[in-house]
């Protein structure tokens, strides 16, 4: 049995100056929704995938998030988390311990099932094509990481269209805003981690800064949002 100390390492390294969200300026209860989006808008007719992208503080955050989805999501989860390129992980592992979905290390060539959240390995790129097979990509690096969330939701936004969901969680870096911008210019949803609540505001706030960013909330709220749009509540 491993435990999880040997997958937290994994995370991409802290920013400079900056220990954790206990040190950000204190601000107001953070918004839901991203500006110019209303609480009447209405979501996608059907929802196919969620994406799911984080970096620093991400074990806590996706356990979190996916412990909170149900055991029953009406679809596939793909999932990068930046991992150490030379290290065998055991993310895929930790994370089946924390939520009743199935969780397993991405294969090529495999078709996506619902219920189901495919890690991407460490030093590979996960794709998707519009048949829903997965693929894995050795090339070159993505803001300096691989698997790359930009990589990702680029696939995703390509192969779903408006039937996908973006997810950008706690980490460093730009890694991701290129991507949600992928995302919602093919009509997709995308949904951010505030990041005055992330351990890491780097990738959150990235995100924001493109401005195609549907839903921006706390960390706890995430999950019953995705479900909500993905049908799960009415099942």
């Amino acid at each position: 049995m491993h435990s999880d100390q040997e997958v937290a390492p994994e995370g991409v390294g802290r920013e400079p100056g900056r220990s954790s969200a206990a040190s950000a300026p204190h601000r107001p209860a953070p918004f839901r929704y991203a500006r110019g989006v209303t609480r009447d808008q209405q979501p996608a007719d059907h929802y196919s995938v969620v994406a799911v992208a984080s970096s620093a503080g991400g074990i806590q955050a996706l356990t979190a998030l996916l412990g909170a989805l149900g055991p029953e999501l009406p679809v596939p989860v793909l999932l990068v988390q930046h991992l150490y390129p030379r290290h065998r992980t055991v993310l895929a592992e930790v994370l089946g311990r924390r939520t009743r979905l199935q969780v397993k290390l991405a294969e090529a060539g495999e078709r996506v099932r619902p219920g189901t959240v495919y890690v991407a390995p460490p030093d590979r790129h996960l794709l998707v094509d519009s048949d829903g097979v997965l693929s894995l990509s050795s090339s070159e690096l993505v803001h300096f990481v691989r698997p790359s969330a930009d990589r990702l939701f680029e696939s995703v936004a390509g192969a779903y269209g408006p039937e996908a969901i973006a997810c950008v969680l706690t980490g460093t870096g730009q890694d991701g805003a290129t991507g949600v911008d992928a995302v919602k210019s093919r009509g997709g949803t995308v949904i951010v981690q505030d990041p005055e609540t992330a351990d890491f505001p780097g990738m959150p706030q990235s995100a924001v800064d493109t401005g195609a960013v549907d839903f921006l909330l706390p960390l706890e709220e995430i999950a019953a949002v995705v479900r909500g749009l993905v049908g799960a509540e009415r099942q």
